[in-house]
C-alpha cells in the first residue's frame, strides 16, 4: 500500500496502526527508497505512532478511573488500606 493511498490514521484502530507503524519501519530500515518517498514514510510512521500513543492514552485513563471506581465501592467496604497500596504500586 503507497503512503498516499493509506488510510487515515484516526479510523484506524490501535492494533491496525500498530501493524502498519511496524511495516513502515520495516521499509525505512529496509532502504532503498528515494529521500522523498522516505520522507513521506516518516511522515506516516510519526502519525500511526501518534495514533497509538492515543489509543494507550484512552486505555490508561480507562483503566485509572476502572480503580478509582473499584478503590470508591472497596473503601464502603472497609477496605480503604488496600486501595492506597494499589494506588503507589504498579507499572507507569
Amino acid at each position: 500500500m503507497s503512503v498516499s493511498s493509506a488510510p487515515d490514521p484516526a479510523s484506524l484502530s490501535y492494533e491496525q496502526a500498530r501493524d502498519e507503524l511496524i511495516q513502515v519501519v520495516g521499509r525505512l530500515e529496509q532502504g532503498g527508497t528515494t529521500l522523498e518517498e522516505s520522507l513521506q514514510l516518516w511522515e506516516r510512521g510519526e502519525a500511526l505512532a501518534a495514533r497509538c500513543e492515543e489509543w494507550l492514552l484512552g486505555a490508561r485513563k480507562r483503566l485509572e478511573a476502572a480503580r478509582t471506581n473499584a478503590g470508591e465501592a472497596g473503601a464502603g467496604a472497609g477496605t480503604g488500606d488496600r486501595d492506597s497500596a494499589d494506588s503507589t504500586g504498579g507499572a507507569e
